[in-house]
């Protein structure tokens, strides 16, 4: 018996690079920091927020690598100057992907009291309705392929 992968299904034309996204997802999910929220905040309009406490504007980069959210966090090392008897707040550096849908676009960022939002907007594209013309075949059989 032979199992049909889920890009491969034959009612699925054009969606291989799916299952690859899907894998993408399951493997960038994995880790635990910075935690974050994800929410609807409109119909077609989501927000991620992050907490970043510690981290500055200067220190994290969001950038969109083939329809992927990554946000990457790397603090500059002061430890010269500072001397803590107790050190509980996170400062590694990270990196949080997400993967987006098509038509899914970022709308901006802030930074708010540790929290990083990032707005995000879905466009939705028209419904398009395409009639295709059927042609003959034995028309062109007929007098030898020649016309």
């Amino acid at each position: 018996m032979t199992k049909l992968s889920f890009g491969a299904h034959p009612y699925l034309l054009g969606f291989e690079q799916l299952e690859r996204l899907v894998e993408r997802t399951a493997k960038s999910g994995a880790e635990g920091y910075p935690p974050f929220n994800i929410e609807a905040v409109a119909e077609n309009a989501y927000r991620i927020t992050l907490a970043v406490a510690g981290f500055r504007e200067d220190d994290l980069a969001i950038t969109v690598e083939e329809r992927q959210l990554v946000v990457r966090g790397r603090q500059a090392d002061d430890l010269g100057e500072r001397v803590f008897l107790h050190r509980g707040i996170a400062a590694r550096a990270f990196q949080r992907s997400f993967v987006m849908a098509d038509g899914v676009e970022v709308a901006g960022a802030t930074m708010e009291h540790g929290l990083l939002h990032i707005d995000l907007r879905r466009q939705v594209p028209d419904t398009v309705v395409q009639t295709i013309r059927i042609g003959r075949k034995d028309a062109s059989l007929k007098d030898g392929g020649n016309t």
